[in-house]
């Protein structure tokens, strides 16, 4: 196989694994309710706060296995972390599906973040060593999978759901993905991490000042995402007035909608500045966020909620591409600190959007996203005007 088709061929794998990564985070939350009456005591339902913990157990397993891979990635290579991605989210699925009480439950789903973590951490370098003429456009198909990933769980889901099928049901029906991944993954060969082998240490990265920019950025990035992604069902539900199923299948079109805008971007000429798409992206996505919170009919708002999803996806993928081009020795350990900030904004702005909401209304907490492609825009224009220095 020549280096070109090689190439090719381990990229589509790893667009696989990103999908396999969408399980482990999507899948919960569409059986939330059931996964409450099923491990339930004493014929009593799983109250809030335990049902939240299953969701912490989650992402605190994608955070220990995104901080962790890091730097081991750059001292062992990519493929070890390839291989352990995977086949820890088909042995957490595994156990999802046949977990006997609730603690074996929590342990399982820690396993799946963990191994969701792991390839998260590993997925991007590769790709962007993979490709380091188009970099931004191979960095967007990948995380594109992702939303396609998320999409395809949802769906599936919530059509063994609807059909009387549960959790663990679904658990089975989704294992093959992993599982068949680990097989394939275990006969490739996998690039190093860094231009010609050399790396960067993160502390002299994090002596630079376009570096830290970049890293203010992706956290911007991931806020402007996450913000939306969060509070799109209750939104539609509770502040435009539509019916639990119109939310639920808004968050779907969501997903969806950012999958075709990351593809959309990945096919644009490998010539177009990605900084310049960056920009207009946050400039459109300012205005629809306003546009969402503010515009008095609900269609239109709901439209504009969907919207942002195609118009705000470009950002994280694009900001690891940029970076990657700007510092191609910052081996995996780089893009373990740029993961780990996207996602510091995807929790901090949920939780700011439900504070403002508590204390005036949801319309004004999602307003308040706004900000954040809002302070983006400047700041991508400053890092592209110190991309050579």
């Amino acid at each position: 196989m020549s280096s070109s088709v090689h190439a090719r061929w381990l990229t589509t794998l790893c667009y696989g694994a990103m999908m396999a990564l969408a399980i482990g985070l999507n899948l919960l939350p569409v059986y939330l309710t059931d996964l409450a009456v099923a491990y339930g005591e004493e014929g009593a339902p799983l109250g809030g706060e335990r049902l939240g913990r299953l969701g912490a157990l989650l992402f605190a397993g994608l955070v220990a296995g995104i901080l962790a891979t890091g730097p081991l990635a750059d001292r062992w290579g990519a493929k070890p972390f390839a291989l352990a991605g995977n086949a820890l989210g088909a042995v957490a699925l595994l156990g999802a599906a046949f977990s006997p009480d609730y603690f074996w439950l929590g342990a399982s789903l820690f396993s799946l973040g963990l191994g969701a973590g792991v390839l998260d951490m590993v997925l991007s370098p590769v790709v962007a060593a993979l490709n380091p003429e188009r970099r931004a456009a191979a960095m967007n198909w990948l995380h594109s999978f992702y939303c396609v990933g998320a999409a395809f769980t949802i769906l599936v889901g919530t059509v063994l759901l609807g059909a009387g099928f549960g959790w663990r049901t679904a658990c089975l029906v989704l294992l093959p993905l992993p599982l068949g991944l680990c097989v394939l993954l275990a006969r490739e060969r996998f690039p190093a991490l860094s231009a010609e082998g050399r790396r960067t240490p993160l502390r002299e990265l994090l002596r630079r000042r376009w570096f830290l920019g970049a890293l203010v950025a992706i956290f911007l990035g991931g806020a402007t995402e996450l913000g939306m992604a969060q509070w799109l069902p209750a939104y539609a539900e509770r502040e435009l007035g539509y019916p639990a199923w119109v939310g639920g299948s808004a968050f779907l079109a969501f997903a969806v909608a950012m999958a075709l805008g990351r593809m959309a971007v990945g096919q644009l000429d490998a010539r177009r500045d990605p900084y310049v798409v960056m920009a207009w992206s946050c400039a459109v996505t300012t205005v629809l966020f306003i546009a969402a919170s503010f515009f008095p009919h609900p269609g239109v708002a709901l439209a504009a909620c969907i919207a942002v999803g195609f118009t705000g996806s470009a950002l994280w993928p694009t900001m690891l591409a940029v970076t990657a081009d700007r510092h191609p020795e910052g081996g995996a350990t780089m893009f373990g600190a740029l993961a780990a900030l996207g996602n510091a904004g995807g929790i901090f702005m949920p939780w700011l959007v439900g504070w403002v909401a508590d204390g005036s209304s949801l319309a004004w907490g999602l307003a308040c996203s706004a900000f954040a492609p809002a302070l983006m825009l400047p700041l991508v224009l400053a890092l592209r005007r110190g991309r050579t220095g």
